[in-house]
């Protein structure tokens, strides 16, 4: 393997140091908010009862991770993310297959599909509660109710989009609408599922929080609306603070994984 040259060097630890000087940016803003928040609860410029601090933050879940019923609440909101982001991937992938392989019915459910999409999730989550109940099962189907009429139109979209040069060579040499379909429409659309998929898992989570806001008595979109309710804002933002961790945490999985899927390809 031939050694870099001294401008590929160059060029490479420019970038290095660009990136290191981003990260850095981005952390002095962080502490910065940081201490202004904390500065102005300290100093009486905020009331810290409304407003909390970082300090009380910290406390708070301090005092709920020693008693466990904050990895309680942690384990609930992100088991309820991942099902129904699963079954959002799966069933948006198998729906648009389907539709895919019969035209009619594309052209029938399409419209059906859009109405659906466009539709506020939030009324819908009262209806759900109501015909499924106040179960676990009843805010996954909340979570995936948010992301998969969208997924299913994208990834339909998606599939018409792929090259029609490519699908008339495998016809010319004898292949199956199926043979298209594993050979070229699903293979040229990997890049466009992880894109589906990053967007789909914070869409998942808004959801179970929405559903969690109405029926369940555990998760953390439970704590911040009982918190809100009882005046106990610590709750609120500490569980706001770590829905932020969980949903960047969860994209830069999936994020790594879409590398490791283009290094592969490489």
């Amino acid at each position: 393997m031939n050694e870099p040259s001294a401008a590929q060097q160059r060029f490479l630890l420019a970038r290095k140091r660009r990136k290191r000087a981003v990260a850095a940016g981005r952390l002095c803003i962080f502490l910065a908010f940081l201490a202004l928040w904390e500065g102005a609860a300290q100093t009486g410029l905020i009331d810290s009862f409304i407003f909390s601090s970082p300090s009380q933050v910290v406390r708070c879940a301090y005092a709920m991770a020693m008693d466990g019923s904050l990895f309680s609440h942690i384990g609930i909101t992100l088991f309820e993310t991942l099902a129904s982001f699963a079954l959002v991937i799966v069933s948006a992938l198998a729906a648009a297959i389907l539709l895919w392989f019969h035209e009619g019915l594309s052209e029938t459910l399409e419209p059906y599909l859009v109405v659906l999409n466009s539709l506020p999730k939030s009324a819908l989550a009262p209806l759900l509660i109501v015909w499924l109940g106040a179960t676990y099962r009843t805010i996954i189907v909340t979570g995936m109710s948010v992301a998969i009429f969208g997924s299913i139109l994208g990834l339909y979209a998606s599939f018409r989009s792929v090259d029609p040069e490519k699908a008339k060579l495998i016809y010319t040499l004898g292949g199956t609408r199926r043979h298209v379909l594993s050979k070229v429409v699903l293979p040229s659309n990997i890049p466009y599922l992880f894109s589906v998929m990053k967007v789909n898992i914070g869409l998942c989570l808004v959801g179970v929080i929405i559903g969690e806001f109405i029926s369940s008595r555990k998760g953390l979109g439970y704590l911040i609306i009982y918190g809100s309710q009882v005046f106990k804002l610590d709750w609120v933002i500490m569980s706001i603070a770590i829905l932020c961790v969980l949903a960047c945490g969860l994209y830069g999985l999936i994020a790594q994984l879409e590398k490791r899927y283009a290094r592969r390809l490489s």
